[in-house]
């Protein structure tokens, strides 16, 4: 596992943030990140964030670190 400076995300900065699913499901390739769920209680770390599905408006929350995981997601719209 390699952790360069070009991998560092921070979760107060993925907001409005756009990713590409590596293996997409319904046609669902492109997401935007369209909220950060803030922690209970205020002052912790964030741990979710809500992404949108593009093409069909479906959104989800997902842990903010799984778009880390390269495998699954990469960052921008490809």
């Amino acid at each position: 596992m390699s952790s360069g400076a070009s991998n560092i995300l921070s979760p107060k900065k993925l907001l409005h943030t756009k990713w590409t699913a590596v293996a997409p499901r319904n046609k669902e390739k492109h997401f935007l990140v369209t909220g950060v769920i803030e922690p209970v209680p205020t002052g912790s770390p964030i741990v979710s964030v809500e992404i949108e599905a593009v093409h069909s408006k479906r959104a989800q929350i997902i842990a903010w670190r799984e778009l880390t995981d390269a495998t699954r997601w990469h960052r921008g719209w490809i």
